[in-house]
């Protein structure tokens, strides 16, 4: 581990960073350029304490989703997250489609959809990032691991998953999720995540099994969806999907009609989304 090496490259690519491009407000005048050490610390999910001490020099060695989670705070492209990575003495992830992170220029969208519903998922249906206003509408669905991790496999292994969507929509979601499954395993061979995938959830589900020997490809869903909500009940909303380059990571957008009761519900979303917020926050200080 680099300790010189690590804390002058992440304070120089702190220093870059201005609030406008993360979505924080530009505030009080700073004193210095840049973010705070704060504000990143915050982008990156961890105490203030641990990031300063990392860009002083005088941190542990940071694991690889200690990485990981820098890497994407900081807003990092892929040379300079490898570079970040062999400084702080690991070796550079390899770069597959099922790479967890997150093209720059996508994280700049979502930076400024914080009153939106939005997420980024892999081609395999693992959410990597949501925006508040999406984990108060979906549930936090970064908190899988495993197989798990796929909405795919949660789909067809997990009734839960099941329950934010009218029963009347299931057999499209699962016919489009069982589509969407064999592109991605067909695209990226036998030996991929995606594949593995696939296998597993025939040997799992009976579903899914009966749908995969049907070998249908490109279908999809309308520009709606119908989420049920346990709190404000049916929510209808246009999905707009913008899909990275390399089509290993799409960014799915969630947005009603203003004026409407859809849009209305959003906004009662964002409220009682920002009371649980509050709410675990002071919890988590007592």
């Amino acid at each position: 581990m680099d300790q010189s090496g690590l804390a002058t490259f992440l304070r120089t690519r702190r220093e870059a960073l201005q609030p406008d491009d993360v979505g924080v407000p530009p505030g009080q005048r700073r004193r210095t350029p840049g973010l705070r050490r704060e504000e990143v610390a915050a982008l990156c999910g961890m105490s203030t304490d641990y990031y300063s001490r990392l860009e002083r020099g005088r941190g542990p060695q940071p694991s690889e989703q200690m990485l990981t989670a820098i890497a994407r705070g900081l807003r990092l492209t892929l040379d300079e997250r490898d570079h970040l990575f062999v400084l702080a003495g690991h070796n550079a992830p390899a770069r597959t489609t099922r790479d967890d992170h997150v093209n720059a220029g996508m994280m700049r969208i979502l930076d400024r959809l914080e009153d939106t519903p939005a997420q980024v998922v892999t081609a395999t249906g693992e959410t990597i990032v949501q925006t508040p206003l999406a984990v108060a509408l979906l549930g936090d669905q970064t908190r899988f691991t495993g197989l798990a991790r796929s909405v795919i496999y949660r789909w067809f292994t997990d009734a839960n998953e099941r329950t934010n969507y009218a029963p009347g929509d299931h057999p499209t979601h699962s016919r489009v999720y069982v589509a969407q499954l064999r592109t991605v395993a067909t695209r990226e061979g036998r030996g991929s995540h995606a594949a593995a995938l696939a296998a597993r959830l025939c040997a799992e589900s009976s579903e899914f099994a009966e749908l995969w020997a049907q070998h249908e490809v490109g279908i999809s869903y309308t520009n709606r969806k119908r989420i049920l909500h346990p709190q404000v009940g049916m929510i209808s909303l246009h999905c707009q999907t913008l899909v990275d380059p390399d089509q290993a990571q799409a960014l799915l957008v969630f947005t009603a009609v203003p004026g409407t009761e859809d849009h209305d519900k959003l906004r009662l979303l964002s409220v009682i989304g920002s009371q649980r917020l509050d709410a675990s926050t002071t919890a988590a200080s007592d």
